[in-house]
């Protein structure tokens, strides 16, 4: 299992864990908790860099975690432009960094 860098504990706020669930990064098996974001997961992780931007290709990756901005715009179960800060994680997902502006669904 690779480290996770999480918080664990705090003062104020108290963590409700869920079932861990794996789900699919770039062909990796990893696991994360069931309803946090998938970024969150990622950033958990040790994975910081969700996208590079389209122009120069530098690495992007969790900004705001509210879901106003494009930093963390992923493909997830095959859809493209999901942003991975507020998608919920499920069993199973497929997850994979998106290049340039991602293919639209037809």
């Amino acid at each position: 299992m690779t480290k996770e860098f999480r918080i664990e504990e705090h003062p104020i706020l108290d963590f409700q864990r869920r079932r861990r669930v794996a789900f699919s990064f770039e062909g990796r098996t990893l696991e994360g908790y069931e309803g946090e974001p998938v970024a969150a997961a990622l950033h958990a992780l040790g994975i910081k860099v969700l996208r590079h931007s389209i122009r120069w290709k530098r690495p992007r990756g969790f900004f705001c975690a509210i879901g106003n901005c494009s930093e963390c715009l992923m493909r997830i179960d095959g859809r493209p432009n999901v942003r991975s800060c507020v998608e919920p994680l499920r069993e199973g997902m497929k997850v994979e960094r998106q290049e340039g502006e991602g293919d639209l669904i037809v």
